[in-house]
């Protein structure tokens, strides 16, 4: 069985739990619960390694892609590994962060994943470690800002590299697979279900090329804070935690 879910923010009790997700009950390690990016890899405090703990300890293997919101100064320094035919991080055990560009054989279908997008909620800017500005606004509601490498890292848009490497991996499979994985969408396909409000960058261009080439069932995403079904393909998931396979 493989089930996907939206941004999680490390608040994986919530969305997880028995109550919420019952299904789970029926659940072994050789099943899957997907989560397309804001996974909540944060800043290794106690409560976040204690609530990593408790995901690990769950029927199911968790994956996922990054997100806009992960910090990759502590994402980029687990482990890599080879599983299933791409690159993952492994987090725990039964952890795995899905690398952006690869294709993955799960449960005898092909996976796509590419996580990152960009953050629209800084319309003052990024600032560094000890801006005076951080302090003064702090506290105010009208000002709407992040810090380098506390709470915007610049990794959570894609390298040259990386797309690349995507693009070689597709072409490896024909460009055909089953579901792709992703934080955010292609740039018309977020037009349509904006109306413009998100506008577009280098990371949904490059889906857009993607979509427009790629044979693919189903395409999941996150990152909008919304369950929505855009077209029949791709589909917008939040809260909601669905059964693919």
């Amino acid at each position: 069985m493989i089930y996907i879910t939206g941004d999680t923010h490390g608040n994986w009790m919530r969305r997880l739990n028995r109550r919420a997700f019952p299904e789970q009950r029926n659940m072994t390690r050789e099943d899957f619960v997907i989560i397309c990016g804001d996974f909540g890899i944060w800043d290794d405090s106690k409560e976040e390694r204690y609530n990593l703990n408790w995901l690990e300890g769950k029927s199911f293997t968790t994956l996922f892609v990054d997100g806009n919101h992960e910090n990759f100064d502590l994402l980029n320094g687990y482990p890599i590994s080879e599983w299933h035919g791409g690159k993952i991080r492994v987090i725990r055990p039964h952890i795995f962060h899905l690398m952006r560009g690869q294709v993955f054989d799960i449960g005898g279908k092909r996976f796509f994943t590419f996580g990152g997008a960009c953050s629209h909620d800084m319309k003052d800017g990024i600032l560094e470690i000890g801006d005076p500005r951080i302090k003064r606004w702090r506290n105010s509601w009208q000002r709407r800002f992040r810090i380098n490498h506390i709470s915007w890292w610049k990794e959570e848009m894609p390298t040259e590299e990386e797309m690349k490497e995507g693009d070689k991996n597709l072409g490896r499979v024909n460009n055909k697979v089953d579901f792709i994985v992703s934080h955010c969408g292609a740039t018309s396909s977020i037009a349509l279900h904006s109306m413009g409000e998100y506008k577009p960058d280098i990371l949904t261009d490059y889906f857009e090329k993607i979509r427009s080439r790629v044979e693919f069932q189903k395409w999941y995403m996150g990152h909008y804070h919304k369950d929505y079904d855009i077209n029949g393909k791709e589909t917008i998931l939040y809260e909601q935690v669905i059964k693919i396979l």
